[in-house]
């Protein structure tokens, strides 16, 4: 991007052009940039090669950078130790059960806040996003006895999946997200689909999500790795062994397996999110900025 002579940066073109100003210039380039690498790839180096390491090696100190003797069968051992095929078929079964959920309330909530400004609609987003700033934790004991005594329907939803597909679908973030993408849709595309008798269920249907597919994507992937990382709520919720989630599952099991399996099964349960993230990092940037610009 070219600078204009009414730009300010801190350091000016001409200083940048020097030799010296060059080499300082990639000097904290590299610097800040292998800093930023270490603060976040660090803990993850360590929890993958703590997997590899022995007993001892992974208990001495002071603790070793790499793993002297490596040992990959860890890994299988704490695959079936901690039993984490069912974890994960039951962390499965949570997760796209919320995103389920999700894209069919957020998305009717979202599009009828955008398209349809129902009475009062801009007081209940506003109310919506005031509860992005309460904290988690607080509404905890709230929602636990919410899912313990369904109000109206009176029906205890303690170890069943519905104690953690139902919070989950009141996600403020993911309405407000969507609803600004719906803004930036022309209301020309709508008008069209109601002159050829569509309704607005069709109108959103046959014309506003296939052209939403990038904020869609962004929701499911918010949508599967909040489930996938909590832990608070799902160790009250599904006390029942056989529904545990990973978290709680490696949680519970822990004191039972040496601190080399502990760290293995923590490295494969954090593997599907990072691969989600690695996959999928160019969809989530564009579609958190798709509603960003109108044109």
């Amino acid at each position: 991007m070219a600078t204009t002579p009414d730009s300010r940066t801190l350091i000016s073109p001409v200083q940048l052009a020097r030799p010296r100003g060059k080499a300082l210039y990639w000097t904290l380039f590299v610097l800040v940039t292998a800093v930023f690498t270490l603060v976040f790839l660090g803990p993850l180096y360590w929890m993958v090669t703590g997997g590899l390491k022995t007993t001892h090696e992974i208990i001495q100190d002071p603790p070793t950078l790499y793993p002297h003797q490596p040992h990959p069968a860890t890994y299988a051992k704490a695959w079936s130790d901690l039993d984490l095929a069912r974890l994960l078929v039951n962390t499965l079964w949570y997760a796209f059960g919320a995103l389920a959920f999700q894209l069919v309330l957020d998305v009717a909530a979202a599009y009828s806040l955008s398209k349809l400004r129902p009475v009062l609609g801009n007081v209940v987003l506003a109310l919506m996003l005031a509860t992005l700033m309460i904290p988690a934790t607080v509404l905890v004991v709230p929602q636990y006895l919410t899912v313990l005594d369904l109000p109206l329907l009176h029906l205890d939803l303690l170890d069943t999946p519905w104690a953690i597909w139902l919070p989950s679908v009141t996600n403020a973030f993911t309405i407000f997200l969507l609803k600004r993408f719906f803004d930036s849709i022309p209301t020309e595309l709508l008008d069209a689909a109601a002159i050829d008798g569509a309704s607005p269920l069709r109108t959103l249907r046959s014309v506003v999500l296939p052209i939403s597919r990038p904020v869609l994507g962004v929701v499911s992937i918010f949508a599967v790795v909040n489930v996938w990382k909590d832990f608070l709520w799902p160790m009250l919720t599904e006390p029942d062994p056989a529904r545990r989630t990973l978290n709680v599952g490696i949680y519970a099991l822990a004191t039972g397996v040496t601190e080399n399996e502990l760290i293995a099964a923590l490295a494969i349960a954090s593997l599907p999110t990072l691969l989600v993230f690695l996959l999928f990092q160019r969809n989530i940037m564009s579609g958190l900025t798709a509603g960003g610009l109108k044109g």
